[in-house]
């Protein structure tokens, strides 16, 4: 007999208004919006890069009653009393392996679909796995696509805006399908730009090109393109990598410095001293 008892879900910690959501990619690419929260309570103020927890209320397969899904929190702002909480959401679905049939995802329907006014119910905010290193001269190699680059914004306000005297190199890889794709770095959010100033930080954001499958694959494109740094850089004790969005972007990343490396033995050989030496951060998803 399998055990179908409905997975428990964290407590609520509080509820939350929707005062903005605004699609931010263009209608030809995937929905990816940017929903703002306001949280009337100041104390729930978290630092930017934590998990936020998300309700989706049901009833739903299983007979669980409420769907829990995290989400990277991408802004933190005091508003009032209370505090307003940025997340990015991508509308996602998924095909059924059997039938073929897609099917929306529970979490980010219903929070694509919410109109201002809205509230949603909150767990958390949860430690995010992205953590600073103490030192400030440790290397940080971020890699991501879609609205995986929700953490990494975050991990740039707090090293040179909180933290200052940076003097590690700092290096973001992003994957998009067209130049709108690039959330925070595109026209309508453009607030990676503060930091492009920085001697430390570079951003390689490599655009899907015509023979390319999707974001993921232009991520690992733009990777193998600068493959001599990014190798330099991993065999450097001070270097931290950190990944973020869907699960491909991982295997994107590998299949990379698969190359680099010579050999794809090589590069697993690589890549688990780093997460050994405590070096190495994921936050994916399927």
């Amino acid at each position: 007999m399998h055990d179908i008892t409905p997975p428990s879900v964290p407590p609520i910690a509080a509820v939350a208004t929707v005062v903005a959501s605004a699609r931010i990619t263009p209608e030809t690419s995937d929905e990816v919006r940017q929903i703002v929260l306001h949280v009337d309570d100041a104390a729930f103020d978290q630092p930017a890069g934590q998990n936020l927890g998300i309700l989706s209320p049901g009833p739903h397969p299983f007979g669980n009653p409420a769907h829990h899904r995290y989400y990277s929190i991408a802004g933190v702002k005091k508003s009032g009393l209370g505090v307003d909480l940025e997340i990015l959401v991508r509308r996602c679905f998924y095909v059924d392996e059997v039938s073929g049939e897609q099917y929306p995802g529970e979490a980010s329907n219903y929070l694509c679909d919410l109109a201002p006014g809205a509230q949603v119910e909150l767990t958390g905010p949860h430690r995010s796995p992205f953590q600073i290193p103490r030192e400030s001269d440790s290397n940080l190699l971020m890699i991501g696509a879609g609205a995986g680059i929700a953490p990494f914004r975050a991990l740039l306000q707090r090293i040179y805006t909180e933290r200052g005297g940076w003097t590690g190199q700092v290096r973001l890889f992003f994957g998009a399908r067209t130049g709108a794709d690039l959330l925070y770095m595109n026209t309508l959010n453009d607030d990676l730009a503060l930091y492009y100033d920085q001697a430390t930080f570079q951003a390689i954001q490599a655009i899907k090109r015509p023979l390319l499958g999707d974001e993921a694959d232009a991520l690992q494109q733009g990777v193998a393109d600068h493959a001599a740094e990014v190798w330099r850089l991993l065999q450097d004790p001070r270097t931290h990598v950190y990944l973020a969005g869907l699960k491909k972007v991982e295997t994107a990343f590998d299949a990379a410095m698969a190359q680099a490396a010579g050999s794809a033995e090589a590069w697993q050989q690589m890549r688990q001293q780093v997460i050994e030496d405590g070096r190495w951060s994921e936050l994916t998803y399927q």
